[in-house]
């Protein structure tokens, strides 16, 4: 039976970490993910042993992940990252995806489900980390944003497809069919999306949207069950509903409502990074193996090695295949945006554990190397960023100085 008050300690911590990463900005920039999982570090078995997540919670946390990929893929603006960045970026994961699985089994000695767990986990991309703190920057629309998000999505949206297929426990002939099926089901409920809707949809949305009805959000809400649903029943990975389901709201709400897309989105938003997002959060730091990474010197001296992986296995060819017109500051920092994963690191590795193809300390290993690169990378490819834009600043005053 679990604690009582685990929710409660959950929410307390998730309440927490934006007042402690608000108190050390002035020192040095940390993700507020960081504080959300250290934190449940602390109030988990590891260290105070105050929370134990029941059946509920781990639900909660469950729908805080499809939450997640589910903003990641509303934040995706495919008109803008298609055409030859969006080739470049589908290149640079398949190149990351046979180099992954390559070294995963020379480190799983041969071992084929152990490779294919490792080598998924060092293709991913942690978008819905790195899309909020390009928008805090002003960066999200800016040209340099817009590659981030193609590489970005490629990184999201590459890793569950592989997680359908080499993941599932189904043969990949049968994977493949159910994946396809899945994708003529979503492409057909894409071109509805695209069509008009009708105007009583658009008065109601207006109508609704400061009531108790609140049909919009309602809407968006079984929009997101109904591909989670979907997914499930094809027998493949809820993460690839979420993603879907995110592109599908993008959709309907800048057709059916564009006065008021942005307002929708905004409370749906907040449910997700106000209570669901940090959950999920929270209890990844709770239920950290961080014992096998203390009493195990061979798990904890692969850290650095996963984390010198994620830079060399999906950073590389992200650098070798980046636009051309990139300055070398923000090939490094795209390298570094690319780089960056956690979500994805913590479900794949899940999936291998419950599947037990993959040990717990190396599962430990990944995601605590995962969690090195959202503190350490985001901040480098920033700083680097910085410097990109004012040497850009520089040139352009130059050439107006010039031109006078």
């Amino acid at each position: 039976m679990a604690h009582p008050g685990t929710l409660v300690l959950i929410m307390a911590a998730a309440v927490l970490a934006p007042v402690l990463a608000e108190a050390v900005t002035r020192l040095v920039r940390v993700p507020l993910v960081i504080f959300e999982i250290v934190l449940g570090i602390v109030i988990g078995p590891a260290v105070l042993g105050w929370a134990h997540p029941d059946r509920v919670v781990d639900t909660l946390s469950d729908l805080g992940l499809a939450m997640l990929i589910f903003l990641a893929g509303y934040e995706i603006e495919f008109a803008a990252v298609r055409g030859s960045t969006l080739r470049r970026a589908t290149a640079a994961w398949l190149v990351s995806l046979a180099a992954g699985i390559g070294l995963g089994f020379l480190i799983s000695g041969g071992a084929a489900y152990q490779a294919f767990v490792i080598g998924t986990a060092l293709t991913s991309t942690a978008l819905g980390t790195v899309l909020p703190i390009l928008r805090d920057q002003g960066e999200l629309r800016s040209r340099f944003g817009t590659v981030v998000s193609a590489f970005g999505a490629v990184g999201e949206f590459g890793p569950v497809v592989a997680m359908a297929l080499l993941l599932s426990g189904r043969g990949p002939g049968e994977s493949t069919v159910l994946l396809v099926a899945f994708a003529v089901i979503t492409a057909g409920a894409v071109r509805w999306a695209l069509r008009p809707r009708r105007a009583w949809f658009s008065r109601l949305v207006a109508t609704t949207l400061h009531s108790s009805g609140q049909f919009a959000v309602r809407f968006v809400m079984l929009l997101l069950a109904g591909m989670l649903a979907l997914a499930q029943a094809f027998g493949l990975d809820i993460l690839l509903g979420a993603f879907a389901a995110g592109v599908l709201t993008r959709l309907v709400l800048h057709s059916a409502s564009p006065a008021h897309g942005a307002e929708v989105f905004g409370k749906v938003e907040a449910l997700g990074f106000g209570f669901l997002v940090p959950l999920f959060y929270v209890v990844t730091g709770i239920e950290f193996d961080l014992r096998a990474l203390m009493h195990d010197p061979r798990a904890a001296a692969l850290v650095p090695v996963f984390l010198l992986l994620f830079l060399l296995v999906r950073g590389g060819p992200v650098r070798l295949l980046a636009p051309p017109g990139l300055g070398p500051g923000d090939r490094r920092a795209l390298t570094l945006f690319a780089s960056t994963c956690l979500p994805l690191v913590v479900a794949i590795t899940t999936i291998g554990v419950d599947q037990k193809v993959l040990g717990g300390d190396r599962a430990a290993a990944l995601v605590g190397a995962a969690m090195v690169s959202v503190l350490v990378l985001p901040v480098l490819a920033t700083r680097l960023r910085g410097g990109a834009r004012r040497t850009e600043q520089a040139s352009v005053s130059s050439a107006e100085s010039e031109a006078w």
